[in-house]
């Protein structure tokens, strides 16, 4: 190929190139190829393009050269379709669990039983490399995985129990469990074993089984007298405790069980067969408590009772916190057993390390600062104003002596400590058993025996005295005063049923009526012969009274009882909406928090200010069902409970709004909502007040059911966010209680200038026949 230039001269002030360029090719070889016409592109420039077309030749080898790649890329298509859709699942890894026994040049000492002890690390390597070599010179080596030792345990200074697993790839080879053991016997019955130098074991002591049929036998249904609120478990024969002889679990704060245990456990031999099992859990470090909740699974305490002794279970939100972090290691039948919404919420076994808990996560000034945040007030109880052996008033930075309960003098300042000194309780000897953190009730009884608290001691009430010391015609009379007086110091409105019955339970006091006729009734120690003591039923409990602070003298700041029908809403563990608590199984929200979640698992937690906090009275219910609001415009739901709430001080129903009430925007409402902290830790009042709706028309699109509100303060200060659902209540100051009055649709955080905007929200009564209605067609 020849390339010309050919340079011309013009101007001087203009000095360029006109380029010519011809480009023709010229053969040089042999070879004679018959021409194609040419096609020649051309542009305003003098450089010409000359290019061939195609010959059929070359045509029909591309041809040839597409159809292979295009069979290339479908066989490979096949291939990946084939792999992917048919080829058979690879059998699930084969795990044995072997024991053996060295009753000669080798030990056991105490410290072998911790697995982070660098003396177990080293002694259980050294048997999992004998036992390496030994499999990987037998028949199943194409297929030997590996060996863990789990555990060395036996007696002190005497014979040494190795606990392993043997791990085997079915896809080279299947073998059985007797087939492992004939390996390991072979090895063992030698007296000078290859692998297994200066060691004598126990041939009668080798046993191998495979993990699924172990798995399998360690798990019994769960008994189903174990329910949400229960301590106890009643089995036949009467349950009774036992010392707790698993040194595994010599660590726990108590040393007295009971058989069965939660799994199926009748005796310490069953529960030493299996233990392996569980302590894998631990080893594995899915849960920094596993240890403690293994163990008081396994070895769970046991409180000692007149007729029958009980187990104690831990709480629910222990198993949930462990089912978290180790749960995906558990077969279904365990998880079936460890069904943590069986779990008690009160009574149990709580979660340890809650204060430390708190300081890993930055948290430390929570500690010691009046707000329990720890189950077991283990946060508020090691303080310079509250020793160990104190009760804490439950709000506030206070504590008395368990003798300043119920002594005639207010020594909380919120006078918890003298309320509740005559109540309810279908047993006295259960309440007993029951420690009692907080002079506060953590459940509240409408129907039992009426019960006294007298400086931390109780007892009964005995009508044995009315005999003799009130006519026939005016001890019903005198009855009913005690009833209703009671019922309406317990916050319920009603009475249902007064009856005398003879007490069954032993080792009780009494107390009787000092004066029944008197216009204060007193009461007094007294011995009760007949053992006549008063049943009373009540009924209907009062809706939006805080019986925590009595009159309405809320911080900006919401604390415990504050606000116990706030109800916190959670979407697989994350808090996602609001809502209110207007009876034992309904939840009023919005239909937004739901919209395309129709299988999410949703939950209500209870008596929460602080999210990532946990407090004694604190529960936890699922959501079951929903109901969608039928008034045109309106976007209310009502959401269903698993289980019906147990009321407390912390935990009670707001009153809906009666057929007088009013929201006209010149009437004087105190009224509030309630956000959290930008950090969704602390719960938090907001102020507000009915306005115009023009100034809500631009925040979004209202409805004849939209009320719109505005703030009253903290237009410079906002730092709280309103989640969806989140309610506006109103308290009327005749019947001294709070209304539920709107529900917002969509969460409401503060403006880019930090001010906030106005808040609307769905009219509670336009909805409030349709949630009358609902509740009764329910539960009817």
């Amino acid at each position: 190929m020849t390339v010309t230039m050919e340079k011309k001269n013009h101007h001087h002030r203009k000095s360029s190139w006109d380029s010519k360029m011809s480009v023709s090719t010229i053969s040089t070889g042999p070879r004679h190829f018959r021409r194609s016409p040419s096609s020649i592109l051309s542009s305003d420039s003098d450089i010409r393009f000359t290019r061939k077309k195609l010959t059929s030749q070359y045509r029909c080898g591309c041809c040839i050269i597409a159809t292979f790649l295009l069979l290339l890329l479908v066989a490979a298509a096949a291939v990946y379709i084939a792999y992917t859709y048919f080829m058979p699942e690879s059998p699930p890894e084969q795990v044995f669990r072997a024991t053996f026994r060295v009753i000669k040049g080798d030990s056991f000492s105490p410290e072998l039983t911790d697995t982070n002890n660098t003396k177990f690390k080293n002694r259980s390597r050294n048997y999992s490399e004998r036992l390496n070599l030994l499999f990987r010179r037998s028949p199943v080596s194409h297929g030997f995985m590996g060996t863990e030792v789990l555990a060395l345990d036996g007696t002190d200074g005497k014979d040494l129990v190795v606990h392993f697993n043997i791990h085997i790839d079915p896809s080279y080879t299947i073998v059985k469990a007797k087939d492992v053991e004939k390996i390991l016997a072979k090895e063992v019955i030698l007296e000078e074993s290859l692998f297994f130098q200066n060691l004598t074991i126990d041939a009668n002591s080798l046993e191998v089984k495979s993990v699924d049929v172990i798995l399998e036998s360690t798990t019994t249904p769960l008994p189903s007298t174990v329910v949400s609120q229960a301590v106890t478990q009643t089995p036949t024969p009467p349950r009774k405790c036992f010392p707790l002889q698993l040194k595994y679990c010599s660590k726990l704060s108590y040393n007295i069980t009971t058989y069965p245990n939660l799994m199926g456990h009748r005796n310490i031999k069953e529960v030493k067969d299996d233990v392996i099992t569980f302590r894998e859990l631990v080893d594995a470090e899915c849960y920094r408590h596993a240890y403690e909740f293994i163990c008081q699974i396994l070895q769970p305490s046991c409180i000692k009772g007149d007729d029958q002794d009980e187990m104690v279970l831990p709480c629910r939100n222990f198993c949930r916190d462990f089912m978290a972090g180790c749960g995906g290691r558990l077969s279904e039948k365990i998880k079936e057993v460890l069904d943590c919404s069986k779990f008690p919420e009160y009574s149990c076994a709580t979660k340890p390390g809650c204060v430390e808990e708190l300081q890993s996560r930055a948290l430390s000034p929570r500690v010691c600062d009046g707000v329990i945040d720890c189950q077991d007030l283990s946060d508020e109880r090691s303080c310079s104003y509250c020793t160990k052996d104190h009760l804490h008033c439950g709000v506030g930075r206070s504590c008395i002596r368990l003798n300043q309960r119920c002594d005639g003098r207010k020594d909380c300042p919120d006078g918890s400590d003298e309320r509740a000194c005559l109540s309810l309780t279908p047993s006295v000897e259960n309440t007993r058993k029951v420690e009692i953190v907080t002079p506060h009730l953590t459940r509240y009884h409408s129907e039992g025996f009426v019960a006294f608290n007298e400086k931390g001691e109780i007892g009964k009430l005995c009508t044995e005295n009315l005999n003799h010391s009130v006519p026939v015609n005016k001890t019903t009379e005198v009855l009913h005063t005690v009833a209703s007086s009671l019922c309406k110091t317990l916050s319920y409105q009603n009475i249902l049923s007064v009856r005398v019955e003879k007490d069954l339970e032993n080792n009780m006091s009494y107390v009787s009526m000092k004066d029944p006729l008197a216009p204060e009734i007193s009461f007094v120690r007294s011995p009760c012969f007949s053992k006549q003591v008063l049943k009373v039923a009540c009924s209907n409990l009062e809706c939006g009274i805080q019986t925590v602070i009595g009159e309405p003298a809320l911080s900006k700041m919401a604390s415990h009882g504050d606000w116990p029908w706030h109800v916190a809403l959670f979407k697989e563990d994350v808090h996602i909406c609001d809502g209110t608590l207007i009876s034992s199984e309904w939840v009023v929200t919005t239909t937004s928090c739901f919209q395309g979640q129709p299988k999410a698992e949703w939950t209500a937690r209870f008596g929460s200010v602080r999210l990532l906090s946990t407090s004694p009275w604190e529960q936890e219910r699922r959501i079951v069902g929903m109901v969608k609001s039928p008034v045109e415009g309106s976007t209310i739901a009502m959401v269903k409970l698993d289980q019906n709430i147990l009321f407390n001080d912390f935990v009670r129903p707001i009153c809906l709004p009666d057929d007088g009430f009013s929201l006209k925007p010149k009437v004087e409402l105190d009224c509030n909502t309630l956000g959290w902290a930008r950090n969704r830790e602390q719960l938090q009042r907001i102020q507000v007040k009915i306005t115009s709706m023009e100034k809500c028309e631009n925040v979004s699109i209202s409805t004849v059911n939209s009320l719109c509100t505005e703030t009253y303060y903290g237009k410079n200060d906002c730092n709280e966010e309103e989640f969806a659902g989140s309610p506006m209540v109103c308290h009327n100051s005749n019947t001294k209680s709070w209304t539920l009055v709107g529900i917002t649709n969509w969460r409401i955080a503060c403006s880019n200038n930090s001010v906030q905007r106005p808040r609307m929200y769905d009219k509670v009564t336009s909805n409030i026949n349709w949630i009358r209605d609902t509740m009764k067609a329910v539960n009817s």
